[in-house]
């Protein structure tokens, strides 16, 4: 199950969701370009590899899509894998290279909805071509999408998808107990990113509108520090870093809470019943900030717009009205259920059953989800469809005019490990070491592909062992 980094963790969340609800009838491998991949892996007890993405500049984008295509293949051949799925925004050569180098392997896009107009989606129908299928994970705000993906026939419509499960989330007391929050007090939880000039002033626009608020308790992820590690929590006010994973198993710890409109956050606080003020971050492609408008509409939520400080400050203020707590959180909870993960899971086991009659089959049970899916899409779509076709031909002719800077190859040694000790690991995926990942339970023939994979990427390599402090691992060190 591969995603890309993107902008946050979304595609690793969704991947994560739908991998779960896989873990009864296969074996799901996170296979990640997410640098929080092994923490969340480990929380949700998945098997995973971290894998250095293309921006990372560790060798040029030419080697990068080989040594993409050579990592996939040999974690096929090591786990005898019949599907791949790839959750992000442009399917990479080196997945596709993949594919073609196993062609019995199904190839699956999970292709999130709620595009903004930007030039990626101007070869999409090229790019869905390229797939066996691919699958749209439902969204709560669809009736607001405008963007490239609404209009195309040839993806599955789910549910939405979402981490948050009520047999696994914890009750308000019990997760109040886990986070040591007073049961006596109001608890507000922020998930806002700071560090730059705008977030912290968007959080220090928070921070003022719940200061009326008597005895708040505050939890974010983060500690609030701007750029040069001051703090932005104003004097006297009550905040809690606390980071854990998932939150989604915590909510009902909290009276409100306060976050971006991206895909997974939205998809788990409606579910979960928590009052919510949406403040849109429209980076990357997905289209926040008509999520948040049309949640707002639909009186699920509320919405400040992420260009005005005193728009966030006046709607962080309105969360303290218990009336409008109660409002929100009844209309929430006439929300149909998010059941995307579990209906995903239960296409991909079909793909993998490797009993199903034949691909034939498969094809047409696929073609009869796709005609039903059909009822959901836009008249639109064959005008939209001439237009992306000429806007697909312009977009190919400037990029071969045009190619990406190639970045330039780093020195070092170059370090496997099997561990899953993600505080121990954050040192090398973070930072420019080169760093492998191996799966549990990795086999000597795996090893042997890897190391060769390896030396085409980096060079001659050679094996030094490395021992931590704390505990013994699976730490190989191959020196450059």
């Amino acid at each position: 199950m591969i995603t890309s980094n993107g902008v946050g963790a979304g595609h690793l969340i969704r991947a994560s969701a739908i991998a779960r609800a896989l873990q009864s009838d296969a074996r799901p491998i996170i296979f990640s370009m997410a640098y929080s991949v092994v923490e969340v892996a480990k929380a949700l007890d998945l098997d995973c590899e971290y894998v250095p993405g293309r921006d990372k500049g560790l060798m040029p984008r030419k080697k990068w899509d080989s040594y993409l295509r050579d990592r996939l293949i040999a974690l096929i051949d090591e786990t005898g894998a019949s599907v791949i799925t790839f959750d992000g925004v442009v399917p990479y050569p080196g997945i596709i290279a993949a594919k073609i180098a196993r062609p019995s392997v199904n190839l699956i896009w999970i292709r999130r909805g709620m595009w903004q107009r930007k030039p990626q989606g101007m070869v999409l129908g090229l790019q869905s071509r390229l797939m066996d299928y691919v699958i749209e994970p439902g969204d709560v705000a669809r009736d607001a999408d405008s963007g490239p993906t609404k209009s195309r026939l040839e993806s599955v419509l789910t549910k939405p998808v979402t981490l948050y499960l009520p047999e696994r989330a914890l009750s308000r007391q019990d997760a109040r107990r886990f986070l040591g929050l007073d049961n006596d007090k109001p608890a507000v939880l922020v998930q806002m990113g700071v560090g730059n000039t705008d977030l912290d002033a968007r959080a220090s626009a928070v921070f003022k509108g719940l200061s009326g608020w008597k005895d708040l308790q505050i939890v974010m992820p983060r500690k609030p520090v701007d750029q040069e590690g001051n703090s932005l929590v104003p004097e006297g006010t009550d905040v809690k870093v606390i980071r854990h994973f998932p939150l989604a198993d915590l909510l009902h710890a909290f009276d409100a809470a306060i976050c971006a409109a991206g895909y997974n956050s939205v998809h788990e606080v409606i579910p979960a019943g928590i009052p919510t003020l949406f403040i849109a971050n429209n980076r990357g492609t997905d289209d926040q900030k008509s999520r948040a408008k049309w949640c707002a509409e639909q009186e699920l939520a509320i919405y400040a717009d992420n260009e005005s400080l005193e728009d966030i400050e006046s709607q962080s203020a309105r969360l303290q009205s218990q009336a409008l707590r109660e409002q929100l959180r009844a209309k929430c909870s006439s929300v149909e259920d998010f059941s995307g993960a579990a209906q995903i899971a239960e296409l991909i086991n079909l793909l993998s059953n490797q009993a199903y009659s034949s691909l034939i089959n498969k094809r047409l049970t696929y073609q009869r989800f796709i005609y039903f899916a059909a009822f959901a899409r836009s008249p639109k779509f064959y005008a939209r469809r001439f237009i992306n076709l000429l806007l697909r031909a312009a977009a190919i002719a400037f990029r071969t005019l045009f190619p990406h800077d190639g970045p330039t190859e780093t020195n070092g040694e170059v370090v496997f490990s099997d561990s899953r000790n993600f505080k121990i690991l954050d040192k090398y995926i973070r930072t420019q070491e080169r760093f492998e990942h191996l799966i549990k339970d990795f086999s000597p023939t795996y090893l042997a592909k890897r190391k060769a994979i390896a030396k085409a990427a980096f060079g001659e390599v050679d094996m030094n062992p490395i021992l931590d402090r704390s505990e013994i691992e699976a730490h190989l060190r191959f020196a450059s």
